[in-house]
């Protein structure tokens, strides 16, 4: 098995670990939600299923970029993991959409909704999985290079906001003000919207091709040859997992070409080495004139 697929394998098994989670937290939001008539219980649940659904659209996204390089796609197909997270950004849309209808239905027709202790102990139990869900994912996020992990950690996130506002309108209700439940609702929209901003500009940035890294650590790690006399015309785009890099140097116009093709290598390799997420170096060779 290469590198490659083993960090997928990692990749996947951590989507199913989440989803698991995410679906059983899920499950008893919405079960108590209804009993009680608590909206946004109800609400912070189906955004918990939404968490398990943007898991199962990760899985396939990441079926597809794992595949490798081909005749056609001689960079990979590492971008459709950008992809996917912008799909999760869209399913947090939709949930927007229907916590906003269950919202006006609520203040339309109000009812008075029951918080008992159990609601408050449920929300609790849900809030401590989601926040160590958050940690785990988005760590492994980190550590696996994975954009997908990392978007979907921020969708759990946003449970975490979610579920703090819930505990507010429960205590609201407690205290003889149901009108609250509604409102809160529309504090999860405004939690879950800035989730989905958040993942898209990140998608977005790869996809432009924005610079990844310090254009000064590329030029340090060259520079530490002295063969080199100077780095220059710097450019890195991509994944942090799939960083591309060109830059120019300029060295001894005597230099002969194969000398000069033996230091483009070990510059490729040492940038790679020195720099986590370095996938391609492209070198141009220019003589150096004092």
């Amino acid at each position: 098995m290469t590198d490659m697929e083993e960090n997928f394998k990692k990749k996947r098994f951590v989507l199913l670990f989440v989803l698991a989670l995410n679906w059983l937290v899920a499950a008893a939001k919405v079960a108590v939600g209804l009993f009680f008539g608590i909206v946004s219980m109800v609400a912070d649940g189906i955004h918990s299923f939404s968490d398990g659904a943007s898991n199962l659209v990760g899985l396939v996204g990441l079926s597809a970029a794992s595949k490798p390089v081909d005749p056609e796609h001689p960079y990979g197909h590492k971008k459709i993991e950008n992809f996917t997270s912008l799909g999760i950004s869209m399913l947090l849309l939709l949930v927007c959409y229907e916590i906003f209808e269950s919202a006006i239905s609520r203040i339309t027709r109000p009812t008075v909704p029951d918080a008992s202790p159990i609601t408050f102990a449920v929300m609790f139990i849900t809030l401590a999985v989601n926040g160590w869900v958050v940690f785990y994912e988005y760590r492994k996020g980190k550590e696996l290079g994975s954009d997908i992990l990392i978007a979907d950690s921020m969708h759990t996130r946003a449970d975490i906001f979610v579920s703090l506002s819930v505990l507010v309108s429960l205590v609201g209700i407690r205290l003889g003000w149901p009108l609250i439940d509604p409102a809160v609702s529309f504090m999860i929209i405004g939690f879950i919207l800035s989730s989905a901003i958040n993942i898209s500009r990140h998608v977005f940035d790869v996809l432009v091709d924005r610079s990844v890294i310090d254009r000064g650590l590329v030029e340090k790690v060259v520079l530490e040859n002295s063969t080199v006399k100077k780095c220059h015309k710097i450019r890195t785009r991509g994944r942090l997992d799939d960083i591309h890099v060109d830059l120019h140097i300029k060295v001894n116009s005597k230099m002969e070409v194969a000398e000069a093709h033996a230091l483009s290598h070990l510059l490729q390799e040492n940038i790679k080495r020195s720099i986590p997420g370095v996938t391609d170096v492209i070198i141009h060779v220019e003589p150096y004139k004092q």
